[in-house]
């Protein structure tokens, strides 16, 4: 049987190692081309989406491209975007746990994920974020027993064409068919088009959201520097008396025109030139700015899906919560590339050296969600304090650290020091009717309920086994834990959400452990009384 790809279109071996995309100056597929964003109007750009609405993109694409060249912001964000998925490490996992199937995926890990090219893929296949879709022509290399990708060559939309009948299939420009475009070889491209509205795939792309607002920023940009030249420097002005001599009207003249660009003149004493300032209008900001500043806000709106990292206006605590990409465009962006990834490069790879198979591996860039891991292990050891029982191995990976080894050297608390600490003075004899005293005392603080409690509800019994005292303290645990989890809990069902929750939490004075203390030195207490006995 054929090799047959994706699509049901078998695959001509001989022709993967051929490049098919390339552009020549002799060919249709020109490697330089004219600009179409200088002098641009609203006519031109009307006219502009008009032919990619009828699947005519050429113009649509050039414009594109000179968008992220000229724009620094477009440029900024529209990077710092695909960079969010370009700069994630891939896992591949096996489709099981065969001998075989592993095989497969430590293949597909070594020839694709842990390519050094891998990262230049995601980031050209993300390059159809802004113009709608992006193509990526693989050049296979092969030997006697394996093919593999050699590398990837991104390929400008200007040289592609959809097809007259559907509007969805994606043609090569080419001398055999320059007007409708020929069909694209099987297992040589990869195809991303990003899923950023329903719809037909030339009328996609953040550059087609952007375009008007662009447009519009730059008149105002231009505007800008034209009222800074006018009115940005202030007005010289000359001035001279009924007795000057058309001369001295002369001298006077060339003093002032002097001044704009050497700043330097030689004036009679009986000649005066005047500085006068313009003043600004449209308030403290000009309205050239806070349009330019409008704009850049609905641009990273659109792209970025907030503006608190890339305009002004943003805190601190803002900006590490939104830090970049909002967490659900960057996962949607990172799910539809391992789509295509897996669809256009990873199965032709298994295809080509082991055949067809039933289920292939699973290469993923996998966007984890940013958590707070200051507020977490904050909140730690109140926690562990009151009976929560926690895992050092989560611990260890929320902060990125590994499991020690035999052999390591350990940071911990310090032991305890054996015997009298140097610093501690000598503690003399104590009177036995004062020792007497301070233990009734003390036992009356221990076995008496502390204020405000009812008696012990347990029957605690001052004397006993090991296992009789673990039992009755653990007979206790609930109502110790209910009585430090309450206002934390009370705390998390008033919370709107994660910001509101935090502030709660740390407004809490001081964390309930009346309980938790009254069990802990009564068990202690105890102990020690059983051990005394004992050693008795």
């Amino acid at each position: 049987m054929p090799l047959l790809d994706a699509y049901g279109r078998p695959v001509k071996q001989a022709e993967l190692t051929q490049p098919k995309a390339e552009a020549g100056i002799t060919g249709v597929r020109q490697p330089f081309v004219a600009s179409v964003a200088y002098g641009l109007t609203p006519q031109r750009l009307s006219s502009i989406l008009r032919a990619c609405d009828q699947g005519d993109i050429t113009e649509y694409a050039k414009f594109a491209e000179e968008m992220e060249e000229r724009d620094p912001h477009y440029s900024s964000v529209l990077g710092v975007r695909k960079r969010a998925v370009s700069g994630v490490e891939p896992t591949v996992t096996p489709a099981s746990e065969s001998a075989r199937d592993v095989e497969i995926a430590e293949a597909v890990q070594e020839r694709i994920a842990e390519d050094d090219l891998f990262p230049d893929l995601v980031e050209d296949l993300l390059d159809g974020l802004g113009k709608g879709f992006s193509v990526v022509e693989i050049n296979w290399a092969k030997t006697a027993r394996q093919w593999w990708p050699q590398s990837y060559d991104w390929v400008t939309q200007r040289h592609f064409k959809f097809d007259k009948e559907t509007g969805r299939d994606l043609r090569l420009i080419d001398e055999a068919d320059p007007a409708n475009g020929i069909p694209l070889e099987p297992f040589k491209f990869a195809i991303h088009r990003p899923k950023l509205k329903s719809g037909l795939t030339c009328r996609g792309g953040l550059a087609r959201i952007a375009a008007f607002g662009w447009m519009c920023k730059s008149y105002s940009l231009k505007d800008w520097m034209a009222f800074v030249e006018t009115y940005g420097l202030p007005l010289r002005l000359g001035r001279y008396g009924p007795e000057a001599t058309r001369e001295d009207v002369e001298k006077l003249y060339l003093a002032v025109a002097n001044i704009g660009t050497d700043a330097a003149a030689v004036l009679p004493k009986s000649m005066e030139i005047e500085f006068e300032q313009i003043a600004s209008s449209g308030g403290d900001k000009p309205v050239f700015e806070n349009l330019c500043r409008f704009i850049d806000e609905q641009t990273s709106k659109a792209v970025l899906g907030q503006t608190m990292t890339s305009d002004d206006g943003s805190s601190m605590a803002q900006a590490e919560v939104h830090d970049g990409v909002r967490h659900d465009i960057a996962a949607a962006d990172a799910r539809q590339v391992n789509a295509t990834i897996a669809r256009d490069v990873v199965k032709p790879f298994v295809d080509l050296n082991y055949g067809v198979q039933p289920k292939y591996p699973k290469l993923k860039i996998v966007i984890e969600e940013p958590e707070d891991v200051e507020l977490a292990m904050n909140a730690l050891p109140g926690l562990v304090a009151v009976g929560l029982k926690v895992k050092q191995s989560e611990v260890r990976s929320k902060l990125r650290f590994s499991d020690p080894e035999e052999g390591d050297e350990l940071l911990g608390a310090p032991a305890p020091a054996q015997g009298t600490p140097p610093s501690a003075a000598p503690t003399p004899d104590p009177d036995p009717e004062d020792a007497e005293d301070e233990a009734e005392a003390a036992n009356r603080g221990i076995f008496e309920p502390a204020p405000g409690l009812d008696a012990d509800p347990a029957g605690f019994d001052p004397f006993g086994t090991a296992d009789e005292i673990e039992a009755q303290m653990m007979a206790e645990w609930q109502e110790v834990t209910e009585e430090a989890l309450t206002p934390i809990e009370a705390a998390l069902a008033a919370a709107t959400d994660y910001e509101d929750f935090r502030r709660r939490l740390a407004a809490i004075p001081e964390m309930p452990a009346g309980l938790l203390i009254d069990g802990l030195v009564k068990g202690l207490f105890k102990s020690r009384s059983t051990g005394d006995q004992r050693d008795g």
